[in-house]
């Protein structure tokens, strides 16, 4: 398993995570925000961020363009978590996707969100050769999301 990371700036954690958070716990979606709320592995307490949800073919997913980090960390142990806009709240279940299942994932993701994420992709794009969405599907953790209430 790759063990790419990059890490968000200041900006992004002091600025924009917190206007998106911000707006988003009061209903107001960007771009298909929520806030995600998931358990800590380690301390069992819930841990939350903004993420972008993606639904392609009547399926949700969320999808990393950081890489593997905490919230994917946690959401591998937790086998779920919440998805929080305003006053809803849609428990769900998690199924990573396995790499070789990525690319249309990818590519959709990037087709929506390039501008935000593209940097964190190196160089590769929603038009890119399938090839170069394989080379890179390991470093993005993807999950299939099934809403369970």
């Amino acid at each position: 398993m790759s063990t790419h990371v990059q890490k968000p700036g200041w900006i992004t954690v002091h600025v924009l995570n917190r206007a998106v958070a911000w707006l988003t716990r009061r209903g107001i979606s960007v771009w298909g925000s929520r806030v995600l709320a998931v358990r800590g592995r380690k301390s069992g307490a819930w841990r939350t961020t903004p993420v972008n949800l993606m639904t392609v073919d009547g399926q949700q997913y969320l999808v990393a363009p950081r890489g593997h980090v905490q919230w994917t960390h946690n959401m591998r142990a937790a086998g779920g978590g919440e998805l929080h806009l305003g006053q809803k709240v849609e428990a769900f279940t998690a199924t990573e996707v396995a790499d070789d299942d990525k690319v249309p994932l990818l590519r959709a993701y990037l087709k929506r969100w390039k501008a935000e994420v593209g940097v964190f992709f190196n160089g590769v794009g929603p038009d890119s050769p399938d090839e170069d969405l394989r080379r890179v599907a390991p470093d993005h953790p993807v999950f299939h999301i099934t809403v369970t209430n």
